[in-house]
């Protein structure tokens, strides 16, 4: 009877631990395996394209950065909430199936999301045989050229961003040394122009519009 209860305790103990772990990693599964890294990526890109240090500060922009997550990502999560997490609390799978089953539907997500160029470069390097279907490729793989995808997509919106940006930078500049004003800072002038063009062209809901639809569905 002693060692019945003790090895309950002891599972318990490894239950209470394995939950322990997954939290402590969950930051790095949304950072990694999510669009959260594109949005971050392209938010920070604008700020630093306005030439804003500060504004919006960097809490505003992850906390945007995490809805914006949560609203693209909303189908997967109710998928894996009615794949995996539901029938494991009503105890109809074990924890493997249910873990199975989570990455499973975000594999789906990432694999629409990653270049096939990308998916190729590292089951190369892993030496791993051009599959015939993405599907086949291990998460080993799909994980790491996922992210080296998301990080391509959001410099490349990035620099359609910072674009006009530098557009007016360049002209106060040359504006500024024609007038002789070697002196003031080009960067001062400018972003007033840059703050002016983004509240005009109503920044924010382009910004955040050409995010959510870059995601494949």
């Amino acid at each position: 009877m002693t060692d019945i209860f003790g090895n309950m305790q002891m599972a318990t103990s490894l239950k209470v631990l394995a939950l322990i772990t997954f939290l402590a990693v969950l930051p790095i599964l949304v950072l990694s395996l999510t669009s959260f890294t594109r949005i971050i990526v392209v938010l920070g890109l604008l700020r630093q394209g306005m030439g804003l240090r500060e504004a919006p500060p960097s809490p505003v922009l992850v906390a945007l950065a995490l809805f914006l997550t949560f609203f693209i990502m909303r189908p997967t999560f109710e998928r894996i909430n009615q794949e995996a997490i539901q029938p494991y609390l009503h105890h109809e799978i074990t924890e493997k199936e249910a873990f199975d089953r989570a990455i499973k539907e975000l594999r789906k997500f990432m694999l629409k999301q990653t270049k096939e160029k990308d998916l190729m470069t590292f089951a190369s390097s892993a030496g791993i045989p051009r599959p015939r279907n993405p599907d086949d490729l291990p998460t080993s793989v799909v994980i790491p050229a996922f992210i080296t995808s998301e990080l391509k997509t959001a410099f490349q919106i990035g620099f359609m961003i910072y674009l006009p940006f530098l557009i007016i930078d360049l002209i106060v500049s040359s504006v500024l040394l024609s007038l002789g004003m070697i002196m003031l800072p080009p960067m001062l002038v400018s972003l007033p122009f840059k703050l002016l063009l983004f509240v005009l062209v109503d920044g924010w809901n382009l910004v955040i519009t050409s995010l959510v639809k870059s995601f494949v569905p």
